[in-house]
């Protein structure tokens, strides 16, 4: 059994189904923020334990061979609105579920890491470097300060009992049964749809790494299958190539123009702190023969067609954005007046939420 730690999210419920699909048995946990659309059409075949992943106990990681973590608080606007909460989930929750899954003689453990710790908050030509995985880094955002201090101490745990692997993901584009559209590709997609444009900050001078929510599940897999002394305690960047985002704007257009939908490009030249860093996938692609094969233009008219389906009449709902839908759930919990935040963990002294098998 494989269990998936944020399972029912954006990346998590494509997994889950990629990983059903090859013939694994699937446990997930998850918080359920975001309610549990994400696992509706595998929901018969998964255990789901609705629980935080700061208070995941032993029990949870009986019969699991192995565990993929992919919860957390997710961008960075999201961790920079409760930094806190960010270190909590994305640092110090996901050390101390790889601590309990080696106490269990779970062996591998893949983390979800993201190639923003490459980000130096520059953009200046002279810092514009392709970097591997080898490249010292020195980001400056809790997003990403959180992810490097998680991977630094899971990688210290590696050794012949343990196999932790870190999984440097570009900026995940495509959709997903639990929609994000605070992704730059999936922005695009969704504001020409709705608005007839295509919003470009800064004129979209800076680089990004890209990859598809698909083959971010199949980076898993390949990490997941692969012999253990090749990836045991190894850092593997995931993407499928670099691009501007003012090219990857011009590439949306003309997708979006194959599916009968015409935007306009309008660029914003106003100075804004921007994220731009270019990274290389020759380890991954050189260890593991991975290659992320799925293109902007082919996930856009997947978008298309899947967001013309009915559940996506309002394509700004607060649910499909991480901090707006977070902001919402706050909200309602002042109203109600509980006293809790959101974004605490539930008391340690809590019972345990009751696991919920498959088909109930």
């Amino acid at each position: 059994m494989i269990l998936v730690v944020g399972g029912a999210g954006y990346v998590g419920s494509v997994l889950v189904s990629e990983l059903l699909e090859r013939g694994y048995t699937v446990r997930v946990v998850d918080r359920l923020y975001f309610g549990d659309r994400g696992l509706a059409g595998v929901r018969d075949r998964v255990d789901l334990v609705v629980a935080d992943m700061r208070r995941i106990e032993p029990s949870h990681l009986e019969g699991v061979q192995a565990v993929i973590n992919v919860g957390g608080l997710s961008n960075d606007p999201t961790a920079e609105y409760n930094p806190a909460a960010n270190y909590e989930m994305n640092t110090m929750a996901a050390v101390r579920l790889a601590e309990l899954s080696r106490a269990a003689g779970v062996r591998r453990y893949l983390f979800a890491s993201s190639c923003s710790v490459y980000d130096r908050g520059l953009s200046e030509d002279e810092t514009d470097l392709v970097y591997d995985e080898t490249a010292p880094v020195a980001p400056r955002a809790a997003y990403a300060l959180s992810k490097l201090e998680a991977e630094q101490q899971l990688l210290a745990m590696s050794g012949k009992d343990f196999c932790p692997v870190v999984l440097r993901k570009g900026t995940v584009f495509g959709f997903s049964p639990r929609m994000r559209f605070d992704l730059v590709v999936n922005t695009f997609v969704r504001d020409a749809l709705a608005s007839g444009r295509i919003h470009l900050v800064r004129g979209g001078e800076m680089w990004r790494p890209l990859v598809e929510v698909r083959d971010v599940a199949r980076a898993y897999i390949a990490c997941l299958g692969a012999d253990e002394d090749v990836v045991r305690g190894q850092v593997f960047n995931v993407a499928r190539g670099n691009m501007r985002i003012s090219e990857l704007a011009l590439r949306v257009r003309e997708a979006l123009r194959e599916e009968g939908v015409a935007a306009e490009i309008v660029a914003d030249y106003s100075y804004r702190g921007v994220r731009s860093y270019r990274v290389s996938c020759r380890k991954i692609q050189n260890a593991l023969g991975f290659r992320a094969v799925v293109s902007v233009e082919d996930a856009v008219r997947d978008m298309v067609r899947r967001l013309r389906s009915p559940g996506f009449e309002d394509l700004y709902h607060p649910r499909f954005e991480n901090l707006r839908w977070l902001r919402v759930l706050e909200e309602a919990e002042n109203i109600l007046g509980t006293g809790r935040s959101i974004f605490a963990a539930p008391p340690a002294t809590a019972p345990q939420l009751e696991l919920v098998r498959r088909g109930n």
